[in-house]
This record gives C-alpha cells, structure tokens and sequence, in this order.
C-alpha cells in the first residue's frame, strides 16, 4: 500500500521531519511567499503533488483546497487559516498543537511590560539615531518609567497562561490579584480588578462573552496612568478606544502581542503612539516551542493515519477513509 503523501508548506525542526518522514512521503514545496500560500495556489500545490496531508501555518485552506481529496490539515499554529466548517463538512482532519507554551507566553508578557513601563524601544531607538542628548531634558527624565515591586498586577484569566505569568510576577515584588469566573481563587469581579491593578493583563480565550469586552467603558476604569497588556488575542479589545484612552493619557501606555487578521497597517493611529510596544504574535516563537508543537502536531498525523482518535482536533476526526 502506498505511503500517503505530506506537503510540509512551514519550517518544521529536522527531529520532527524525520518522524513525520517515517510515516508519510514528504512533497517537494516551492519557495513559500511571506504571508503563506493563497488557497488557489495551495490547491494547485496539492493537485500536482498528490498531498492528502497538508501541515501548514498561516496558508489560507479554504474551499479550493477542501474540494480536493485531502484526509489531514495538521496546523503548526492557530487553525484561524482553515474553514472549521467546511472541513467539518469534507470529513478532513484538522489538527494542531497541543496548545500555547504557558511559560513561553508568560516570559513574553514580562518583557512586554518591563518594555514598556522603563520605556526600553524608545530609549534603545534614541541611542542608535545619536538623539539621546537632544534639546534640554536628559534622557533619565525623558525616560522615567516606574518601579513594579509593589504594584498591582491585575491578571484576567488565570488558567495556565495566567498562573504563569502570576508566579513570574510575584518574583518582581508585586502584588497580583485576579479575575476569573472559572477559577475560584480568582476572586475579583472585573471592575474591581480595573480600580486596583496598576498592570492590567489579558489571559482568555476569544468567545462570544470576551469578544472585545475590553472596550471604552472598561479602560476608563483603569486606573489613570496603568499599563494594558494583551498577549492573547486582539479580538479581545476594542482597538479604537484603547487608541483613545492612550492618546488622552489616561492609560500610561499598552505592550500588544496580537491583531486581528496577523496584521497591523502601518499606518494605524497605534504605531505612532510612543507609550506602545508591539510584536507580532511571537508569544509562543521559542525554539523550544516550536520543537515540541511540531512533535506532537506529527504524533497526532500518524494517529490520524492509523485510524486513532488524535489527541488534538479541532472538530471530531472521521478515521481515515469513512466518509460522513
């Protein structure tokens, strides 16, 4: 019987590679455009390699690709690349990681927040540009931030992300407190969260409920001059009032690790607000991370293929050659 056939359209660690080898033929992939493959192009991909599993990480898997027949799209990152509907309804596989690295994630937000609270990006780009001198006011004044031992730390969400960013935090000497309905120790309602906590940081899953829940009302409850941190999703926040309360001053300034659609224009108000730090969605961008997602992500491939139910799917996975 022959081996089914695996176009491989991300960077995958050669460990991980050479399992997935054992198991699948590995198709030969074209350079891969910088925003991934469009779902025409990926269907061509597929059609002229014979794929019938596609691992991929930001490559549009639309209807295109759906219509062929595919067993498996196994999802390095986030499946928001893949119609969950449509491949629910062709019977195709698709899978992804185990889940966010908590520490990962975690060490992320600290930097985002020592980022911004010590104004670090500004500073580092006035040294490099020989500005740091400029007019008459040093740069110890231009660039004071504030000390976090003995702020308040108000954490929304306290599942493993959250816990471990709370560990973290009470290591630097502050206090934490938490907002949870899930979590019994997390005792605060959310507007007592927001009246207390000088650091207000994001730590839940995009649902109907918190689908930009934090919006004008919930930061004119912060605390003036506190700093907001999201390093889960954008779609967490109303971006536009967040640009506001920035712009007033009433927020002493933001560290963003996501946007909604992967991408920011450059010219959106929030790129040149100077009490902002921004990253691109590297919560999880650690080798060891991606070592560990691409293993499991290729473990759950050869139990797809052996007909076992995979350890993470994003609907329930018809075995291999039944058909709805």
């Amino acid at each position: 019987m022959r081996r089914p056939r695996a176009l491989v359209l991300p960077t995958l660690p050669e460990c991980a590679l050479v399992r997935l080898s054992e198991i699948a033929e590995l198709a030969e992939v074209p350079p891969r455009p910088s925003l991934g493959f469009s779902d025409e192009r990926l269907a061509d991909l597929v059609i002229e390699t014979g794929a019938s599993v596609i691992v991929t990480e930001g490559d549009q898997v639309r209807d295109s690709v759906l219509s062929l027949p595919l067993d498996i799209v196994a999802c390095l990152g986030p499946p928001t690349n893949v119609d969950l509907r449509l491949a629910a309804a062709c019977g195709v596989a698709v899978l992804h990681p185990a889940g966010r690295d908590p520490d990962a994630v975690a060490e992320l937000a600290i930097a985002l927040l020592f980022a911004v609270s010590r104004h670090v990006v500004a500073a580092d780009r006035e040294v490099r540009r020989g500005r740091v001198y400029r007019g008459r006011v040093p740069p110890s004044e231009r660039h004071r931030g504030i000390r976090l031992a003995g702020r308040t730390l108000g954490l929304v969400g306290l599942g493993r992300v959250g816990r471990a960013v709370r560990w973290r935090a009470r290591g630097l000497g502050m206090n934490v407190v938490a907002h949870d309905p899930y979590v019994p120790e997390a005792t605060l309602a959310l507007p007592e969260l927001l009246a207390v906590a000088d650091v207000v940081s994001l730590h839940v899953p995009v649902t109907e409920d918190t689908r930009a829940f934090m919006g004008a009302v919930e930061f004119a409850a912060m605390r003036a001059g506190a700093i907001y941190l999201n390093t889960a999703r954008g779609a967490l926040h109303d971006l536009a009032a967040l640009v506001d309360a920035l712009r007033r001053g009433h927020l002493g300034g933001a560290g963003l690790d996501h946007f909604e659609g992967e991408w920011l224009d450059p010219a959106h108000p929030l790129t040149r607000l100077p009490n902002v730090v921004l990253t691109p969605n590297l919560g999880h961008a650690t080798g060891e991370s991606q070592a560990e997602h691409a293993r499991s992500l290729v473990e759950d491939i050869g139990r797809t293929l052996r007909g076992e139910a995979p350890a993470h799917a994003c609907q329930p996975v018809m075995r291999v050659g039944e058909s709805l």
